[in-house]
């Protein structure tokens, strides 16, 4: 591991300062997870690293209200799994969680680490796609707001511009009678990669939100209509999800395999999460 500074800040002024460096050599710490992997070997050479965890406007907090969830950007992934809210309202992110690196991991890595970090194979964004949240950006410009789904680029590639941090992750309320489920497919049960991740939302209306990853260079969103995927033939069944991926070969599975997958955990997560809503076929 090469040496660099490291920096502490108690507040987003002084973090946005120290993260706007021109060079672009300075990287934020939030839990750590994926960036000390980097750091170790030698494939992240910053300059600086600046500690998030000490900044009281990115408090690990969860905070549910009447139209949202809000998750901090400190927040790690084990207060995720443990918090009733989300296991009532989002039972599919819950389960994303779930499945992230070890007990050890999830007690470090946080949900907007675990985003901006921008993996394909980011176990929690398939589920964010799915729930259709939001992430709030600041920095030395001042507030945006963006949809997960125009926040992640490509791989390690996000929206996120020279100073700017994800402060929250919010989560609009699912109508009731929403049901989600999400599954994933691996080499072994623990601590892998995921070969295929999929997640399915109905809602009681009957739509349909797939969020997909591992098969292209980021997580992707597909919408369609519950009535129109449980009555398509098998041929047709779930072909907008197998048209839009472009999976890769690597150590993991093949291009090949990793096609025909789509569509055999994209039913699962389906029936899984129609028999969790109220929504009726006709």
């Amino acid at each position: 591991m090469r040496a660099f500074d490291y920096a502490r800040p108690s507040t987003l002024v002084e973090a946005f300062e120290l993260l706007s460096a021109p060079d672009g050599g300075v990287k934020a710490l939030a839990g750590g997870t994926d960036l000390l992997v980097g750091l170790r070997n030698g494939a992240i050479r910053p300059r600086a690293v600046v500690d998030l965890k000490h900044i009281r406007e990115l408090a690990p907090v969860i905070r549910a209200d009447k139209e949202c969830m809000s998750i901090g950007a400190n927040a790690v992934l084990a207060q995720l799994t443990a918090s009733e809210g989300l296991r009532r309202d989002y039972p599919a992110l819950v389960e994303s969680a779930a499945v992230v690196g070890s007990v050890q991991i999830r007690h470090r890595a946080t949900l907007a680490g675990n985003l901006c970090n921008a993996s394909p194979a980011a176990d929690t964004v398939p589920a964010l796609l799915a729930y259709g949240a939001d992430v709030v950006i600041r920095g030395p410009s001042g507030e945006r707001r963006v949809s997960v789904d125009n926040f992640v680029l490509g791989p390690r590639e996000t929206v996120l511009t020279a100073g700017e941090i994800v402060t929250t992750i919010v989560l609009p309320t699912p109508k009731p009678g929403t049901g989600a489920a999400f599954a994933r497919l691996t080499r072994r049960r623990g601590v892998d990669l995921a070969i295929l991740s999929v997640c399915c939302l109905v809602d009681p209306e009957g739509e349909v939100r797939f969020g997909l990853g591992a098969v292209g260079p980021r997580p992707f969103l597909v919408r369609d209509s519950a009535a129109a995927v449980v009555s398509s033939t098998a041929a047709e069944q779930f072909a907008a999800l197998v048209a839009k991926a472009s999976p890769i070969t690597d150590v993991r599975a093949s291009h090949d395999y990793r096609q025909a997958m789509i569509t055999v955990l994209a039913r699962r997560t389906l029936a899984a999460a129609i028999e969790r809503s109220s929504w009726v076929s006709p």
